[in-house]
């Protein structure tokens, strides 16, 4: 699939970014949405985001919105599904996109959590679905897991991994379709140990992330966390955690301070207070520090 004729479905936050994702590596894309509204901003949003990044902006020209479903994915080697997480609303989807779609496509759906066998289980031919877990904004961020099932065929995981590459992201095989694949279950294991440490009165919320950032955050990029613990020693390593891990949160469900912020209407940037107050100024300032961020770490990768 040097080139492939690639179908997005969906066309919010996630769609639209993968549907550039492609293009900009030269592939032709159709995008599709039930929405009129996203699909109608669809170009002028990957435009946006060209002009920001520097990119070529002729990279437009490869994206083609289309409000016809059917015409959208019935001639693509690849088809990527990108609705809101809902499981019923991706199975119906998939219903409708292996109907359309040819015999030979792939079919992927994005998805962060939502284990692949749940939403692909009803399909006849399970042996080209598997999932594609992009991270958001999908133009700038690299990473891209593959999720097989135990129905995936290897040439699938095979082809799709060769495609990702190709079009300079760095695809992850996740081996096992399990809740949360590698990233959020990382991630939300640190998350759930930052809510217990401010929930026990440790340190408020500005500290932990203050902590996070100018410390081991500053080494992620280059230094993972088992090769951390190859550069400490394992036998350090494991020093370490027969000490420090009986103290770490452990518990099964979501925390109590947690629950108590979302009951109270504490939702974050969308209310303006979670574990912290958000100005819109200061809202703002750190979407725009993070999107600088993310441009330099693309930049340094390129050199």
């Amino acid at each position: 699939m040097a080139k492939a004729r690639i179908a997005v479905v969906g066309a919010g936050l996630m769609g639209h970014g993968i549907a550039q994702a492609f293009a900009v590596a030269g592939h032709e894309v159709t995008i599709t949405d039930k929405m009129m509204t996203s699909l109608g901003s669809v170009s002028e949003r990957i435009l946006a985001n060209l002009r920001e990044l520097g990119d070529d902006e002729s990279a437009l020209d490869r994206v083609h919105p289309s409000p016809d479903f059917v015409a959208t994915v019935r001639d693509a080697d690849f088809v990527v599904e990108a609705v809101p997480e809902d499981l019923p609303l991706k199975r119906r989807v998939f219903d409708e996109i292996e109907r359309a779609a040819r015999p030979d496509a792939i079919l992927a759906t994005n998805t962060s959590v939502i284990p692949i066998s749940k939403i692909m289980g009803g399909l006849n031919d399970k042996s080209r679905a598997l999932g594609t877990h992009w991270w958001n904004p999908p133009y700038l961020v690299p990473l891209v897991e593959v999720v097989g099932t135990r129905w995936t065929s290897p040439e699938t995981i095979d082809r799709t991994l060769a495609l990702l590459t190709a079009a300079g992201k760095t695809p992850a095989h996740v081996k096992k379709d399990v809740l949360g694949f590698i990233g959020n279950r990382l991630q939300h294991a640190l998350w759930r140990e930052a809510i217990a440490l401010v929930e026990s009165d440790i340190c408020d919320a500005e500290t932990v992330d203050t902590v996070i950032k100018a410390s081991f955050g500053l080494r992620l990029a280059v230094l993972g966390p088992l090769e951390n613990a190859d550069l400490v020693g394992t036998d350090q390593t494991l020093a370490i955690h027969q000490m420090v891990l009986p103290a770490i949160d452990s518990r099964s469900r979501a925390s109590p301070y947690l629950e108590a912020l979302v009951a109270s209407g504490k939702l974050g940037f969308k209310s303006g207070e979670g574990f912290r107050p958000w100005t819109a100024e200061a809202q703002a300032a750190l979407r725009s520090r993070l999107i600088q961020h993310l441009k330099a770490a693309r930049w340094r990768d390129a050199k």
